[in-house]
């Protein structure tokens, strides 16, 4: 289509659709209509205010009393990005545990900045040892972080880190964890667990549209970033200016998504008025549900039962059915988004998000319905109304 000055383009159009892969979720009404509300300056004080706030409701879903907690400017990946920019030296020993897609870009990310990585692994649909990360920092007593994955997006793994927090914090390291696919979801334990560097994503389970990235810094880590002798490579996601524009200096280093802050700061709400507890209960009622239901279709889970991430859930396709076509089918019937595998899994599982307002009894339901159609139009036998029975509980 050629275009020209004064031209009136075709009004667009946008179907509604229900989001149940592995993110974005969907968006909450309250906080659309939030991102409505009329623009105001970066610096105005009305909009100092509502970042103040927001910084507290960050404290109550990480959990944590860090000051240097705020949402940073871009993706879940910008809150990676700003992790590792700002821990990083050149040459710097850092020890990364991977276990999917994302430990991967971790190690990319960090590698990037000149780090040295020592790679922890395991099979990706299987959390980290312990014991391997163990022998890790014993042969590598140098390193001065080690980072890892709450939540992996690529398997659903839920990693245990009780274990592994308190060995890198015997051996005097830093641990940095990528929570994206949990916060608001399952409990994210900063404080608890003494997390040094925690980042997440707001498009999953927080349900608030993709721009910013969640971020808190412990007072440990933050001392040791405000002391770095070489400056942060990457300018625009240096902690040592943007604390001070999130502190009491307000000193300029950006302008902010104003009505991004806005969607965050009432997508937060609704989690306070749920509560911690009951969101992170809801999920898990859900997805063990939901596991049965995935049971009663004959599906066999990526994840063991007890490694398993509520938030978002995997399983095998069956043999011979092509999954693409599948996740085709859903969103050309029924409006309805599931994942593909990554990486070593593409083609062969599907990743089905169970997030905040869409871990629902009702979208389930519906998720559940459209699901056995598909398989059914492509050649697995699946039993509708055996598998909704589970799902009303009889």
């Amino acid at each position: 289509m050629e275009l020209k000055a004064g031209m009136t383009l075709p009004l667009r159009k946008t179907t509604e659709k229900l989001l149940m892969g592995p993110g974005p979720s969907n968006a909450d009404q309250r906080v659309l209509r939030a991102m409505s509300e009329p623009m105001i300056g970066h610096l105005d004080p009305d909009f100092l205010g509502i970042m103040n706030e927001t910084r507290e409701l960050l404290k109550y879903v990480f959990q944590t009393e860090n000051e240097l907690t705020m949402a940073m400017p871009g993706t879940g990946s910008a809150g990676m990005e700003a992790a590792w920019a700002n821990t990083v030296l050149p040459e710097m020993k850092v020890i990364i545990c991977v276990h999917g897609v994302f430990g991967q870009r971790m190690t990319d990310v960090a590698s990037r900045y000149g780090a040295n990585v020592v790679v922890v692994g395991s099979p990706m649909g299987r959390p980290i040892d312990p014991a391997d990360l163990q022998k890790a920092i014993k042969d590598n007593p140098d390193a001065k972080v080690v980072g890892i994955v709450h939540a992996e997006t690529s398997t659903g793994v839920l990693q245990p880190l009780e274990e592994i927090s308190k060995m890198v914090h015997e051996a005097g390291m830093f641990l940095l964890v990528d929570c994206v696919t949990s916060l608001g979801g399952v409990e994210v334990p900063v404080e608890r667990l003494k997390f040094d560097m925690t980042y997440s994503g707001t498009q999953k389970c927080l349900n608030c549209p993709p721009g910013l990235a969640p971020l808190t810094v412990s007072p440990r880590m933050g001392e040791w970033i405000s002391k770095r002798e070489i400056p942060v490579k990457n300018w625009y996601l240096d902690l040592n200016m943007i604390m001070r524009y999130w502190g009491e200096d307000r000193f300029y280093h950006h302008t902010a998504p104003i009505n991004m802050t806005y969607a965050l700061n009432e997508a937060l709400r609704i989690i306070l008025e749920e509560g911690n507890e009951k969101r992170w209960e809801r999920h898990w009622s859900n997805a063990r549900l939901f596991w049965k239901v995935l049971e009663a279709m004959g599906l066999k889970p990526v994840v063991e039962e007890k490694y398993r991430l509520p938030s978002l859930t995997t399983y095998y396709t069956p043999e011979g059915v092509n999954e693409a076509s599948v996740r085709k089918y859903l969103m050309d019937k029924y409006s309805i988004e599931i994942g593909g595998g990554l990486g070593e899994l593409k083609g062969k599982i599907h990743r089905v998000g169970l997030m905040g307002v869409n871990s629902n009894p009702a979208k389930m339901a519906l998720l559940t319905v459209a699901l056995c159609d598909a398989f059914n139009a492509h050649g697995y036998k699946c039993d509708t109304g055996a598998a909704l029975e589970v799902l009303s509980g009889k």
